[in-house]
């Protein structure tokens, strides 16, 4: 079992067909064959342990994936976000390797031991070009490491999930049917590809047939555009971008994107009043909630187009209320549901959400499987399964928070909070949002000033948009609090725990 089995099989079924189109550049099934073997062959000449890609989506990072995949060494898409202390460190752990990055940061990276930096562009003329095709085989060891997908745990330090071959093609091969695409069938991509959902929608596209198309930004009005124009079948958006075309659409109905088949949805809670308007405004789109995670490969959950149909036509409330899931397990998963103890619970009992599969991995780099004796992984993610074996998720167990998919470390948060010379303690929780699904929210505690010897503020507006301008400067806006809330104490337990489950409920009670 290899990824480039897969593509292999699309390069042998379906060759002619377009297989990845970036903007105005596009490469079949059969020249992306080529081009992996090509890029593989080069990789194998550096002595690269590893093929790193820090850049926005395009036409390297399928090419990248499928030639790590021939060469036998791991993909790693990074997060072309981090800081610069954050992304040194992570490619000092990965090296050796080939990095692809854009022109600026390879001038700024190319000095770091063990790196051959280069560009996308030249990357992709490289793996391009006219020349003998690389007649080397891929190994089959099912064993071998696919990806490396960075994530960020509860500490904030990130950490490496290990995706084995095995565990990506279960997934494909559990959940896709092979060349199931129409001709015309053509899937918009705009996840980055750092992220799970990036990752799978690149290999169960291949195996499919189906077109992807790249946009590596995310614009309501750019996304309709190109789905208009390059007649888009399928498309996976997070309940943010879904929120934000329903309102680009003003009010237009569904002739406003006549190709639009399916709409694939995931990385975090979609509130029932936006899936509500999006199934009355696309009533014949056939609407698939997704739910996952990096390390089980992807999806495990799914709401289907019939459930969520049938959800929203019922009067019976708990039928209704499967809006709101995230649907049942696939045909190759088990799911689940224990409290603190570890003891399996019924149904619409809320605990902690368990899962065992093939596609589970459960592994992280140089720390090992977490997995159970017996092939339980825990998700750290709280939940409940109704009697008909919906999920329902309740958000995370170890409070790392989601926001528009993304996930985002409280501890990092509350360490930049801590360097302001105003503040003596700080704590960082996820709050509802009906945009982003959870929001940033912090209680400060400030230091005496008065003890001090200088005179006490009285905390208002200015100070808490100086503390949000601290962080943003310091993080990304995404991490930036929108909510921050002063107290005298924070609670903490007698083993001095931080006690966020009453700091949050605090904080809602204020809003």
């Amino acid at each position: 079992m290899n990824l480039m089995m897969l593509l292999e099989m699309a390069s042998s079924g379906f060759g002619e067909r377009t297989a990845v189109q970036n903007a105005e550049d596009s490469l079949s099934y059969a020249e992306l064959f080529r081009a992996a073997g090509r890029a593989a062959q080069h990789v194998q000449t550096t002595g690269a342990t590893r093929l790193a890609v820090l850049d926005v989506s395009s036409l390297a990072v399928p090419i990248g994936l499928f030639a790590s995949a021939w060469a036998g060494v791991p993909f790693v898409p990074l997060n072309y976000r981090l800081t610069g202390d954050e992304l040194e460190h992570l490619l000092g752990e990965i090296s050796p390797a080939v990095l692809i990055t854009d022109a600026e940061r390879q001038a700024a990276l190319s000095g770091l031991p063990g790196l051959t930096v280069v560009t996308r562009e030249e990357f992709v003329e490289h793996s391009t070009a006219e020349g003998p095709d690389h007649n080397d085989e891929w190994s089959m060891d099912p064993d071998e490491i696919a990806i490396l997908l960075y994530t960020s745990g509860t500490t904030g330090a990130p950490k490496a999930a290990v995706l084995r071959h095995k565990h990506l093609v279960s997934y494909i091969l559990g959940s896709v049917e092979f060349m199931s695409a129409d001709e015309t069938a053509a899937g918009l991509v705009c996840v980055p590809p750092y992220h799970i959902a990036g990752m799978a929608a690149i290999a169960s596209s291949v195996y499919s047939g189906r077109r992807i198309v790249q946009l590596a930004n995310f614009d309501a009005n750019e996304w309709m555009r190109l789905a208009r124009e390059e007649r888009i079948t399928n498309a996976f958006v997070v309940p943010t971008m879904l929120a934000r075309i329903i309102d680009a659409l003003d009010g237009a109905d569904a002739d406003a994107l006549p190709h639009l088949q399916a709409i694939s949805y995931g990385g975090g809670k979609m509130p029932l009043a936006l899936i509500e308007r999006a199934l009355d405004l696309f009533p014949d789109t056939h609407f698939t909630n997704a739910y996952g995670l990096t390390e089980t490969s992807s999806t495990v959950t799914v709401l289907g187009p019939d459930d969520h149909r049938a959800a929203h036509a019922s009067d019976d409330p708990n039928v209704r209320r499967r809006l709101v899931s995230v649907g049942r397990a696939l045909p190759t998963l088990e799911i689940e549901i224990r409290d603190e103890n570890g003891k399996a619970l019924g149904p619409n009992q809320s605990g902690e959400i368990y899962v065992r599969g093939e596609q589970v991995s459960g592994e992280y780099l140089s720390k090992g499987s977490t997995l159970e004796s017996d092939g339980w992984f825990a998700t750290r993610d709280g939940g409940s399964l109704d009697e008909e074996g919906y999920l329902f998720l309740e958000g995370r167990v170890d409070d790392v928070i989601v926001r528009g998919g993304e996930n985002l470390s409280p501890g990092e948060i509350e360490d930049v909070l801590l360097t302001h010379p105003r503040v003596a303690d700080a704590a960082v929780v996820g709050v509802p949002d009906e945009q982003w699904g959870e929001g940033v929210a912090a209680v400060v505690v400030l230091h005496d000033a008065t003890k001090s010897g200088g005179t006490a503020a009285v905390p208002g507006p200015a100070l808490i948009a100086e503390l949000q301008q601290w962080v943003k400067d310091r993080l990304r806006s995404s991490r930036t609090p929108q909510q921050i809330e002063f107290a005298n104490e924070l609670p903490y337990n007698e083993t001095g725990k931080l006690l966020r489950r009453v700091v949050r409920a605090q904080l809602l009670e204020a809003i």
